[in-house]
């Protein structure tokens, strides 16, 4: 051997021995095992054949007119107005909660965050007959607002608005609380050593910083509103053109009119893959 071949040799043998030559393979140079490729597949296929099946069985011709029947069209629009008026209670009540959360050290802190995200693993049925002890019109809170106010909210619009800000507050919260702890607190703190209060520092600066957090929860939160049935149909009733949201339109449909069941599941198939698509940079992203 030359010596040329005799250093190379050494070299080679210094660095852990000759260099092997790596084979890729698709997906960035890794294999899929069977194990986990079967089941990833059927999983793909359990949460979309049902939504395949929906589109398929879906009466296109007679979309319009399910769609413009009188019944469907007031569920849709007492849907869309009380999921809105939800939604800006969640802000009106939300956003301060979640600054609260996330920028104010108290003790209890952790055990009110876990209240507060509570709805989001309670079922609804649960959280309706809560609202009822609660806010109906024997309850802790409700016979007092009847007897003073006369205000009487179960079984009517404004405890639908009620049922669907109560399951959908936390999504807001979550996604709020969650801005804010990444958003760079020495802002505020400059702003108050400029002689701002914090109220004039959040308006001015913090919120201006979380704008897009906020607006991702106001979606998140809207949808869900939108799609709200148990704590609805326990706390608010199912009277058509007053608290018979879209919902409880399909469910009540189901046993009589399948074909508007079905129209209006497109419905809210519709929003959900809009609410999606409007929050895929934030959802959807990869590294």
């Amino acid at each position: 051997m030359s010596p040329t071949g005799k250093a190379a040799a050494a070299s080679e043998t210094l660095r852990g021995g000759p260099r092997r030559r790596r084979v890729r393979t698709p997906g960035g140079g890794r294999g899929v095992p069977l194990p986990l490729l079967v089941p990833a597949l059927i999983g793909v296929a359990f949460l979309t054949v049902p939504l395949v099946a929906l589109l398929v069985r879906a009466p296109w011709r007679g979309m319009p007119e399910q769609l413009t029947g009188a019944a469907v069209w007031q569920a849709l629009q007492l849907s869309l107005v009380c999921a809105t008026a939800a939604t800006a209670v969640s802000l009106v009540l939300g956003v301060p909660l979640a600054w609260l959360l996330a920028r104010v050290e108290f003790p209890g802190r952790g055990l009110v965050r876990a209240l507060v995200t509570l709805p989001l693993v309670l079922p609804p049925v649960v959280g309706g007959v809560a609202l009822l002890m609660a806010l109906g019109r024997n309850g802790v809170v409700g016979k007092w607002l009847d007897a003073w106010f006369g205000i009487t909210l179960p079984f009517t619009t404004a405890g639908v608005v009620v049922a669907e800000a109560f399951v959908a507050m936390p999504f807001l919260v979550i996604s709020v609380e969650g801005t804010l702890r990444a958003a760079d607190p020495r802002y505020e703190e400059a702003a108050t050593t400029l002689g701002a209060s914090r109220f004039t520092a959040f308006r001015r600066v913090t919120l201006p910083l979380i704008a897009p957090g906020v607006a991702a929860g106001a979606v998140l939160a809207w949808a869900r509103a939108l799609g709200e049935f148990g704590a609805t149909i326990t706390f608010a009733g199912n009277f058509p053109g007053r608290t018979q949201t879209m919902p409880l339109a399909v469910y009540l449909a189901l046993q009589s009119d399948p074909e508007a069941a079905i129209a209006l599941s497109l419905v809210l198939l519709a929003v959900s893959v809009a609410v999606l698509a409007g929050l895929r940079d934030r959802w959807m992203a990869t590294g």
